[in-house]
């Protein structure tokens, strides 16, 4: 590489940490002034308040990669056009295209963090982060979105008021089974557990009860270790098990939860998409700083970070409104997640056209 490149290249990337480091420590504040009041009441570990403050800034971080690098690019190239250095750089015979090119360097290595960020840290960041909530942060009358109702096959439904992850373990847990269309036998526990070490559900306070059309038989057990024909992730309320999973267990999950028939299908086929579409919008969104920021204006820098921040959102606002169509109904979630990028994606190249001329 050529020293236009190392320094354009330096440039890119120090500026886009820079950005994360400004602005994640803002999002730390303002989140934890509006949860510390719960915090202090429910008397929450130190430790644990810092690692739900570790999993919330790679959870805000890879949730905003592409928008702090569009601002982190418009910045430092309207730095670099204001102080007429490209128009230095392309009068010295350099094109537009080989400007352009350590900037597609960055937007690789960036792409690349947002990867490994997407198919392995975020979600289990996401898990530590909805955990802690669900935790100590969720009060009395925000319990109810605690509750999972699923029908796990043809003859079995289950129920939980509440699950905590790190500990494997369900509150008021309920399976009931049907055979023709009529309940035979109905399962109730005040918990339920998963021991790993012997791959068994352990239940408190057991109670079974079969049903007949002449009477019912009932068996109560103060504690039963028993074989369910369900995973442990059934039991994890289904607004944040897809965003905690690894890209190849939510591939399996996605698998089971289609044979099963669930309903969700469109709300974890877009989280799975969506761990694809980001690195992609990388690219897509560095190509329009670069289009819109490397012209010197009158207005300066102001034009271009007003520019800037009005494109990121109309992105968010677009990855927003088909993200909830694909979840709340039958939009291609497919459609949903990459429609904002194609968008985005013409908008880049016509951008680009009339930057090169």
């Amino acid at each position: 590489m050529k020293i236009l490149d190392w320094y354009i290249l330096k440039r890119y990337l120090l500026t886009f940490l820079m950005m994360i480091l400004l602005f994640i420590p803002i999002g730390i504040t303002v989140h934890l002034a509006e949860k510390i009041g719960k915090i202090l009441e429910k008397e929450v570990p130190f430790n644990e308040v810092m690692l739900y403050l570790l999993d919330f800034t790679i959870y805000f971080a890879h949730l905003l990669f592409p928008l702090f690098l569009f601002l982190s690019v418009i910045w430092f190239t309207s730095k670099l056009a204001n102080n007429t250095e490209i128009v230095a750089f392309l009068s010295s015979g350099v094109s537009f295209s080989r400007f352009l090119r350590p900037y597609i360097i960055g937007a690789v290595i960036v792409g690349i963090v947002s990867i490994v960020l997407g198919l392995y840290l975020a979600p289990k960041a996401s898990e530590g982060f909805n955990d802690f909530q669900y935790k100590y942060l969720k009060g009395r009358k925000n319990t109810g979105n605690q509750k999972l109702l699923k029908q796990i096959n043809d003859n079995d439904i289950i129920y939980v008021s509440s699950f905590d992850v790190k500990r494997s373990q369900g509150f008021n847990f309920t399976l009931e089974h049907f055979e023709d269309d009529k309940m035979s036998y109905k399962i109730s526990a005040s918990s339920i557990s998963y021991i790993e070490e012997d791959s068994v559900y352990s239940l408190r306070n057991y109670e079974k009860r079969y049903i007949t059309d002449t009477h019912d038989v009932i068996i109560n057990e103060r504690k039963k270790d028993t074989l369910f024909a369900f995973d442990l992730e059934d039991l994890v309320p289904d607004e944040y098990i897809a965003e905690t999973l690894p890209y190849l267990e939510l591939r399996n999950f996605i698998k089971k939860e289609e044979k099963r028939g669930s309903s969700n299908i469109g709300r974890y086929k877009l989280e799975l998409y969506r761990k694809w579409s980001l690195p992609v919008s990388v690219f897509i969104l560095t190509i329009i700083a670069v289009a819109v920021s490397s012209i010197k204006r009158r207005g300066g820098m102001g034009v271009n970070l007003a520019f800037g921040i009005c494109t990121a959102m109309i992105f968010v606002f677009f990855d927003k409104i088909f993200g909830t169509l694909a979840s709340q109904s039958d939009f291609s979630p497919l459609i949903a997640v990459w429609f904002p990028n194609f968008i985005f994606g013409i908008l880049a190249i016509i951008l680009l056209y009339h930057a090169k001329r």
